[in-house]
């Protein structure tokens, strides 16, 4: 499966969480082998060559192709998720998003000087959530940081949350 045809198997939800916003849920995509071997497979083509020794993925769907990206490329996983969630001292950070506010941790001692990462989640909108775990990923001094997203929504401009320099890659764009 090509990914234009990745596309296809994402299903469109009017009004959700909200009225006015149109979530893509990528689910859909999830459950269809095809599309998620084509997804798992561009992944793995666009950072296997990098030197990519952490994968951080973002709670809940960044987990799903975050950890498949990081078994792939033979680095390892690391969660970023709500507070409250991890068992060991984290860093948190707040940030906007288009319909509230949220916050969001890693453990403290997940990313190391030695570290070549990628920050993973299925969507990129509006940046909120991909720049609070950029900058927690920063806190920590690793040599590079990568963005990456299935599907960005460019009319959202997600991509201004980060400074120039910052690489972003998205598989899809709406």
């Amino acid at each position: 499966m090509k990914l234009e045809d990745v596309k296809k198997t994402i299903r469109e939800i009017p009004d959700y969480p909200i009225k006015g916003i149109l979530f893509y849920d990528l689910t859909t995509a999830l459950k269809n082998h095809s599309a998620l071997c084509a997804i798992s497979g561009e992944l793995k083509r666009r950072y296997e060559n990098k030197g990519v020794t952490k994968v951080v993925g973002i709670e809940a769907r960044g987990f799903i192709t975050g950890s498949i990206l990081a078994y792939e490329l033979g680095a390892g996983f690391v969660p970023v998720r709500k507070p409250g969630k991890l068992p060991a001292d984290t860093i948190s950070k707040s940030y906007a998003k288009e319909y509230g506010t949220d916050t969001i941790e890693i453990h403290r001692d997940a990313i190391t000087e030695d570290d070549v990462v990628v920050i993973h989640d299925d969507l990129l909108a509006t940046g909120g959530t991909m720049a609070a775990a950029y900058e927690l990923v920063k806190s920590m001094n690793p040599k590079k940081i990568y963005v990456s997203s299935i599907v960005e929504l460019s009319g959202l401009n997600g991509r201004a949350a980060f400074a120039d320099d910052v690489e972003v890659d998205s598989l899809l764009q709406y």
